[in-house]
């Protein structure tokens, strides 16, 4: 049987232990209602059916939720954002650090079977336009933390069991624009209890 390493997990340095905090606006329902804000409301709650007709089915689901303004989380398809370029070549270095991190506490010990936990902590990584635009549309990056265990064999080949969690703060921040338009109208359905904020979360897991 392997003996496990109980130390400081692989690949923790420059992890944060908790997601970044949400955006600066006024708390939920704390602006009075104003004509405009019903004709925006109204015009947002016709895009989501045109955005899944064009296949922007992550863009339409995200401004749906927001609009249903109940603020519960919104779990998202780990396996499908981690198969996007800039995602997977994050979480690709991250297990190549613990690989290598296992290998050289391994080659300090006995050289015995051995298991190594990890944990990334919480680390942010950009959605580009290029790697997918129905997902840079709805979540332009995310948080994500891997957590798992590195086993080393007596030869020292590896083997790592890994889970990829998401975690992203939905709010139109004040100053932010996209295409020209800026959040600041959006964001102010929240501020008047026609829309909410909320979290995106998700998780997948794997093994190479």
């Amino acid at each position: 049987m392997g003996k496990t390493d109980l130390s400081r997990p692989l690949g923790r340095a420059g992890g944060r232990e908790d997601t970044e905090p949400p955006g600066g606006h006024t708390r939920f329902a704390e602006l009075p209602v104003r004509p405009y804000d019903l004709l925006l409301r109204t015009a947002c709650r016709a895009l989501p059916p045109l955005w899944s007709a064009l296949g922007l089915r992550q863009t339409a689901g995200t401004l749906r939720h927001y609009l249903r303004g109940d603020g519960t989380a919104y779990r998202v398809d780990a396996d499908r954002l981690l198969a996007l370029p800039g995602v997977r070549s994050a979480a690709r270095a991250q297990l190549d650090r613990w690989r290598a991190e296992a290998l050289a506490r391994w080659r300090e010990g006995p050289r015995g079977p051995a298991a190594y936990p990890a944990d990334s902590g919480w680390r942010g990584v950009a959605i580009t336009r290029r790697a997918g635009i129905d997902w840079w549309l709805a979540l332009r990056g995310v948080d994500y933390r891997l957590t798992g265990t590195v086993r080393v064999d007596a030869e020292g080949g590896t083997a790592v069991d890994y889970r990829f969690a998401v975690h992203r703060s939905w709010t139109f921040c004040r100053g932010g624009s996209a295409y020209a338009l800026p959040f600041a109208p959006l964001g102010r359905l929240h501020e008047t209890g026609l829309a909410r904020e909320f979290t995106v979360t998700g998780e997948a897991f794997g093994h190479v």
